[in-house]
């Protein structure tokens, strides 16, 4: 496919509201983790689309709160410098009628650029059409958004009309991205977050958002069989035990769900091997952090 028209487009919005699903809709592959927890993307995620000799660039992006530790005061910076510098931004929302505090910030960003943003409602399937009315409303209030899609991430209804629309903002420019790449995001690091989530699902409460994921070993035999060693960090000792389970079960369980998805992704077998380790508090240390792969640049 010839590449005639290519651009950057930015997903924006509060925890938990389907940013992950969007993307992944959008792109018609899973490329970011996705559960039912607030904050579960850390990183921005750039996932790529080429489509009717358009390339899209979009960026997942954590959602935006109030953050608690020197982690989540480094997903709210990589939200806030990821509506600059974009050829669009979209905004994504639930069918709410009143702009929340988050979304508030959001636009007040969102007004001092010069790319259109596309106001996305997502979730439209949780509430009568009719319901819409009053949401739109409420947000072309706040600011008069270039488009208005109403969709479902879930569903994917709409998720067509919305790259149409898309399509439109794309200026003229070269291929960014090779063909065959979906996501910036190296194997690994994709595998670790196929971990990642399968703690956010599996696991309760505070425990799943104090673990990370660091691959020591990431190999392939001559067979095409994948060899992958990756240690779990939790910040307590009582988490480690819940992580292992009774003889093992959680951390049984956790490592199948993570193995099936990681042979999927890669196409291939996978022989994976889990350690769970403590290190407490490394949500507030600037050092492990970076670690574990979350760096401003």
């Amino acid at each position: 496919m010839e590449i005639k028209k290519s651009g950057m487009i930015s997903v924006v919005g509060r925890p938990n509201v389907g940013k992950s699903t969007l993307t992944n809709a959008l792109v018609g592959e899973k490329v970011a983790i996705v559960t039912n927890k607030p904050q579960t993307t850390r990183n921005r995620i750039c996932a790529v689309l080429n489509r009717n000799g358009c390339q899209f660039v979009f960026l997942d992006t954590p959602g935006l709160h109030r953050p608690k530790s020197k982690l989540g005061d480094y997903m709210v910076k990589v939200v806030r410098d990821s509506v600059a510098d974009m050829d669009a931004v979209m905004l994504l929302v639930e069918p709410v009628a009143r702009v929340g505090g988050a979304e508030a910030e959001l636009i007040g960003r969102i007004k001092n650029l010069n790319a259109p943003a596309v106001l996305v409602i997502n979730k439209i399937d949780t509430v009568k059409k009719e319901d819409l009315l009053a949401v739109i409303r409420a947000y072309q209030q706040a600011h008069e958004f270039s488009a208005v899609l109403p969709i479902s991430a879930k569903t994917g209804e709409g998720v067509e009309d919305l790259l149409t629309v898309l399509e439109s903002y794309l200026p003229e420019g070269p291929q960014l991205f090779p063909d065959d790449m979906v996501t910036d995001q190296p194997e690994r690091q994709v595998m670790a977050e196929i971990l990642r989530e399968k703690l956010l699902l599996c696991l309760d409460k505070e425990v799943p958002h104090g673990t990370a994921v660091e691959l020591t070993r990431f190999s392939e035999r001559e067979s095409g069989i994948l060899d992958i060693d990756a240690t779990i960090y939790c910040e307590k000792a009582s988490h480690k035990g819940i992580i292992i389970g009774k003889s093992g079960s959680m951390l049984k369980k956790i490592s199948s769900q993570a193995r099936e998805d990681m042979e999927r992704f890669m196409g291939a077998k996978v022989y994976l091997t889990t350690w769970v380790k403590v290190k407490e508090n490394w949500r507030d240390n600037v050092n492990q952090i970076r670690n574990f792969g979350y760096r401003d640049e």
